[in-house]
């Protein structure tokens, strides 16, 4: 089984690279076939890292070379450093989701500061400085504090409420039920039914032809600048 879902891993892998670049395929006779562009999503994952869920839905990942989005909570850093590393290795953006999931509306801004300099001196400690992509815990955050967060503000389109009934099967497909091109979905990974759901989503879209990419890869394959304080909660083809 692992041996199979790795070579459907790299065939939609490749796939996916050929079309995002804008190759082709050639038809019999030898004529070129211009591949019209493939739609993209991006899975994103809240609230981790946990040792368990996180370490499994990494492993499920990697055996289909799917890339993900990870908002961390800089307060379950400590002790999960390894788990950071596989991730940061195996190609998955790591952003921040406050550092103890704290809802922001109505702190100030010495309160905001403190909860995202922390959770980004935590990466740090751990990957070295980046650029850290920060969502707010439920997705508040007011106008001011949004030009305080020195990031751009990654928000969601696709909600299956993963933390609802924890029904793997539902999960899934609400998503594949509504889920369009250039859409960024919300799931967690520190449920275990959340990890069969997300794993059943990626299977369910690469065999829909979708390339599953991180959230930074969906704006540079989309000619999408970020711009700290702007809310972003999916990116299609532009009209047209």
């Amino acid at each position: 089984m692992r041996r199979w879902l790795r070579r459907v891993g790299v065939w939609a892998a490749a796939a996916c690279w050929l079309l995002c670049s804008g190759g082709g395929a050639r038809e019999a006779g030898g004529a070129a076939a211009i591949a019209a562009d493939p739609p993209l999503a991006a899975l994103t994952f809240d609230d981790g890292p946990r040792k368990d869920a996180t370490g499994r839905l990494l492993e499920g990942l990697a055996l289909r070379e799917v890339p993900a989005t990870f908002f961390l909570v800089g307060c379950r850093v400590a002790g999960n450093e390894e788990l950071l590393r596989t991730m940061a290795a195996g190609g998955h953006q790591i952003g921040i989701h406050t550092y103890d999931h704290t809802k922001l509306a109505g702190l100030d801004r010495a309160k905001v500061a403190q909860q995202l300099d922390r959770s980004r001196a935590e990466l740090t400690r751990v990957l070295g400085p980046g650029d850290y992509w920060f969502r707010p815990p439920y997705g508040l955050m007011d106008r001011a504090q949004a030009a305080w967060a020195g990031s751009p503000l990654i928000l969601w389109s696709v909600d299956p409420e993963d933390w609802r009934d924890h029904d793997a099967a539902r999960i899934a497909a609400a998503v594949l039920d509504r889920v369009q091109d250039g859409d960024i979905i919300l799931l967690h990974d520190i449920y275990q039914n959340s990890v069969d759901a997300a794993l059943a989503i990626a299977d369910g879209l690469l065999a829909r032809g979708y390339c599953l990419v991180t959230v930074e890869q969906l704006f540079a394959l989309r000619g999408v600048e970020p711009e700290n304080g702007v809310r972003y909660c999916k990116l299609p083809l532009p009209a047209g």
